[in-house]
């Protein structure tokens, strides 16, 4: 029984070098398939110390010279592919893919949670390995791989969600350039996604409509009467007995005479004529199709806590003592509305209170459901307090 060995490697060196190996151990190059980032791809290949290498080796990889087929994925952007697992992927040709790296690996065996993890990987630019083998050779193929410097998914994923990767990214710098994030510092990045519109060619059953003309020859039967004239020739011998006249005597000398039968025969010819044409064209023209997508953004909200300041927390146990006194909350309860009441003079300076009330609103209640109508006095007053020290 078969299965899928995948390697996820940092750089498409390392994933290149597994894959010099595994053919040298005897694995089928129809077998192997690589998915690799566009961008890094080609930073690599143009790189001096790298360039000739990758570039000789690829055409290896698919057994020919065909190279690496590129391809536009939603979510990840452009990558580099080959092997025929990938080919149901990007397809002959590629354009924009709907399917995804995730569909495909799933399809291939791979757990949606890994598959998911991979695609990220390729998106930050990495580059995918997938080995079809035996159960005896999928051992050998993971060793290979292992030893060429393939990375622990899972744990890479743990790395990226608490942002531990971006922290050593950052740190490990290039030779001859200083680190310029200090120790104990950590860095939050506001994040935003980008829209990008391509478009591909399709056709085919795939691509809509259209026609397809074939010619054929038929054969009907078909009659009709035609007038013939014939003759035959009949030799009767009839008795006589009579004298003979001058006229008989007269052919005495001997005579020959021949007498012919015609007849007539139907001739057959058939002529073509053209009695109708069947006019094919193809009318080209542009249209305009808009595209509804949703884009992320991740911002970044800075609230100072309670007690950080001495005197803005005085100041607002006071205003708790006497405008929440009879409520029971506690003031640690509305300590957070006093605090983003403060700071909202820095999102919308120079406007009034009832015109930034419902944005604040929706923005309070998309945190803390259903706890602006209790909350709002000490947002309010948090508002008008930094208001008056500006």
């Amino acid at each position: 029984m078969a299965k899928t060995v995948v390697g996820f490697f940092d750089t498409y060196p390392q994933a290149q070098r597994a894959i010099d190996e595994l053919v040298r151990n005897g694995f089928r190059r129809d077998d192997i398939n690589i998915l690799t980032n566009k961008e890094r791809y080609q930073e690599v290949e143009h790189d001096d110390a790298h360039g000739a290498a990758v570039g000789a080796t690829t055409g290896a990889v698919l057994g020919g010279a065909a190279g690496l087929v590129a391809a536009m994925i939603p979510g990840v952007g452009p990558v580099l592919a080959a092997g025929p697992l990938i080919a149901a992927l990007v397809g002959a040709g590629a354009g924009a893919v709907a399917g995804g790296i995730i569909g495909a690996l799933v399809d291939a065996g791979v757990p949606e949670d890994d598959a998911r993890l991979y695609e990220e990987g390729i998106r930050r630019g990495g580059t995918l390995l997938m080995v079809r083998a035996d159960n005896d050779m999928a051992s050998r193929a993971a060793q290979i791989m292992n030893q060429a410097g393939a990375i622990d998914i899972k744990r890479r994923g743990n790395e990226w969600r608490t942002g531990a990767k971006h922290m050593e990214t950052t740190q490990q710098q290039q030779p001859g350039q200083r680190a310029t994030q200090k120790q104990g510092e950590v860095r939050v990045p506001v994040v935003e996604e980008e829209l990008k519109i391509g478009k591909r060619e399709v056709a085919g059953e795939a691509g809509g409509s259209g026609v397809r003309v074939q010619t054929r020859v038929t054969e009907k039967p078909v009659e009709q009467q035609v007038q013939l004239h014939e003759e035959q020739v009949h030799v009767q011998r009839r008795p006589t007995n009579r004298p003979a006249s001058s006229a008989d005597l007269s052919t005495q000398k001997g005579e020959t005479f021949e007498m012919r039968e015609h007849r007539e025969e139907p001739v057959v010819q058939k002529t073509a004529r053209v009695v109708e044409e069947v006019v094919v064209s193809k009318e080209e023209r542009d249209r305009t199709e808009t595209v509804r997508d949703t884009v992320r953004r991740k911002d970044v909200d800075v609230q100072p806590l309670a007690g950080q300041r001495g005197e803005d927390d005085s100041d607002f146990r006071n205003n708790f003592k006497t405008a929440f006194a009879n409520t029971g909350m506690t003031y640690e309860q509305c300590a957070p509305a006093y605090q983003y009441g403060s700071q909202l003079n820095q999102r919308y300076a120079g406007r009034d209170w009832n015109t930034i009330e419902p944005d604040d609103r929706r923005d309070w209640e998309s945190r803390s459901p259903g706890t602006w109508d209790r909350m709002k006095n000490a947002v309010r007053y948090g508002w008008d307090r930094m208001k008056q020290k500006v």
